[in-house]
């Protein structure tokens, strides 16, 4: 009877194990997809301003130096804005997947400390009075 219980654990425990590994798979993709989805998006856009921007000079409606400095100018706004995206989709991954962000764990890690320090005043303060 024993060994059914234990055997009905163990089967239990693998399952879980199985289902873990499972969620950490799907949402391994899904921030594979976005990601590559971010970087996609980047690209294209970087090639399209690069190729207006080449046409420009070939025309000779804008000269060859301000066209470097425009592509750089377009380039740095372009990654700003992606990582920006970039951090928006992650984050509402990570919300949807009911996983924590790098802030929510800060903010408890701080409000930790915080009571910590409230119990070892608490502590100290007993100490003084016994």
């Amino acid at each position: 009877m024993a060994k059914k219980a234990v055997s009905k654990k163990i089967a239990q425990e693998e399952m879980a194990g199985h289902e873990m590994e499972d969620a950490r798979s799907r949402f391994f993709e899904a921030a594979r997809r976005v990601v590559l989805a971010g970087i996609g998006a980047v690209a294209l856009a970087q090639d399209e301003a690069e190729d207006f921007v080449h046409r420009l000079v070939e025309r000779g409606e804008i000269a060859e130096k301000d066209a470097r400095k425009l592509i750089k100018e377009v380039t740095e706004r372009r990654t700003k804005r992606a990582e920006r995206e970039l951090d928006r989709r992650v984050e509402d991954l990570l919300d949807k997947m009911n996983i924590p962000s790098k802030a929510d764990i800060d903010a408890l890690s701080a409000k930790i400390t915080t009571l910590s320090h409230k119990i070892d005043d608490l502590r100290q303060s007993k100490k003084v009075v016994a």
